[in-house]
C-alpha cells in the first residue's frame, strides 16, 4: 500500500482505519464494517488516495481510488 492511502480492516474484535506511513494506530474505530468503511471513504475523498477495505481475513476486499488516476494505462 502507498504512503498516504487509507487502509480499513478489522481487528481484536473492532473495525479500524489507518493511514499508510503515518504509524500503525488507527484514526477511527467502529464496531461494525458498515460504519468504518464510510469513516475510511471518507478520509480518502478528503486526501485524494486510494481506500483499501480488508476482509475479515485480512486478504483485500475492496479497493476504491478517489484522486490521482492516470488516464494513459491501457485496460
Amino acid at each position: 500500500m502507498p504512503r498516504g492511502d487509507v487502509e480499513t480492516y478489522h481487528q481484536d474484535g473492532q473495525w479500524h482505519s489507518r493511514i499508510e506511513g503515518e504509524g500503525s494506530a488507527p484514526f477511527h474505530t467502529s464496531e461494525t464494517k458498515f460504519d468504518e468503511v464510510g469513516a475510511g471513504r471518507d478520509e480518502a475523498r478528503r486526501r485524494k488516495v486510494e481506500h483499501i477495505i480488508k476482509n475479515l481475513d485480512g486478504t483485500i476486499g475492496q479497493r476504491n481510488s478517489y484522486g490521482h488516476d492516470p488516464r494513459d494505462v491501457p485496460g
